[in-house]
């Protein structure tokens, strides 16, 4: 019960920094938004080939879905634990009686709640304005985002290992993010028959879009099992298993020497 409580207040305090940080609302939050209403304004009416037909604005949302996964699980996660690690707050918090446990599920909670956040906000923007359908694969698509959080969030914990300062910090999230992101289909499908499709194939964030995409096909016998897309989840989760290998053997709680 001790650890339960400390791990809700940690959680709480996660929160508090998170929405009194301006930068880190609108890069994690506002951005995907603002992504969304531009790329699907500017390609309302078209239909996309490559999936059957479908309306761009059918395939985007989810893919924005991803973008504020990734942003918050990878890239806010990843900033704000190395700038806490090299401005020593990190070590201080070593000398105190909350468990490391405690604090990463507190850096965790809060990257999934924001995440989860900018999906839902996602979907009602999509829906309301552009008209796009949810089947209702609700169980399909919390377990892909549930999937999805925890395997970023080790994959930014992992990144971290890397990363030697502040200032190198997101010059190297986002020059590992954004073009994954880009190959991957994040803003626009790509064909897996093609050279960056073939590449992206090997990347989490192809199979996590894909397995999102999964819940909002509306093409009849999609994504099946209920819309889940088990190779594609087991692909992220594979990733997600190796990066907390990699956090755990180079884990430190000391700034870097420079």
């Amino acid at each position: 019960m001790r650890t339960l409580g400390l791990t809700v207040r940690q959680i709480r305090y996660e929160q508090k920094i998170f929405w009194r940080t301006p930068a880190a609302v609108f890069f994690t939050f506002a951005f995907p938004i603002l992504l969304l209403v531009i790329f699907a304004t500017l390609n309302r009416g078209q239909h996309l080939d490559l999936l059957g037909g479908i309306p761009f604005a059918q395939y985007y949302v989810p893919a924005m879905g991803v973008f504020g996964v990734v942003s918050a699980c990878y890239g806010n996660f990843s900033a704000r634990f190395v700038f806490r690690r090299e401005s020593g707050l990190l070590k201080r918090t070593r000398a105190t009686p909350l468990p490391l446990g405690v604090l990463l599920a507190g850096f965790a909670a809060n990257a999934v709640i924001v995440s989860m956040l900018v999906v839902a906000l996602s979907t009602v923007v999509g829906v309301a304005a552009y008209h796009v359908s949810f089947p209702g694969r609700w169980v399909a698509l919390s377990l892909t985002l549930v999937c999805g959080a925890a395997a970023f969030c080790a994959l930014g914990l992992a990144l971290t290992c890397a990363i030697p300062n502040v200032d190198a910090a997101d010059p190297m999230i986002y020059a590992t993010l954004m073009p994954a992101l880009f190959i991957s289909g994040g803003f626009f499908p790509v064909a897996s028959s093609s050279a960056l499709g073939r590449l992206s194939e090997v990347l989490p964030v192809r199979h996590l879009i894909a397995a999102a995409f999964a819940s909002f096909d509306p093409r009849a016998g999609a994504g099946g099992g209920g819309g889940v897309a088990w190779g594609d989840l087991a692909v992220v989760a594979a990733w997600g298993l190796a990066a907390a290998l990699v956090a755990v053997r180079g884990f430190r709680w000391e700034p870097g020497r420079h």
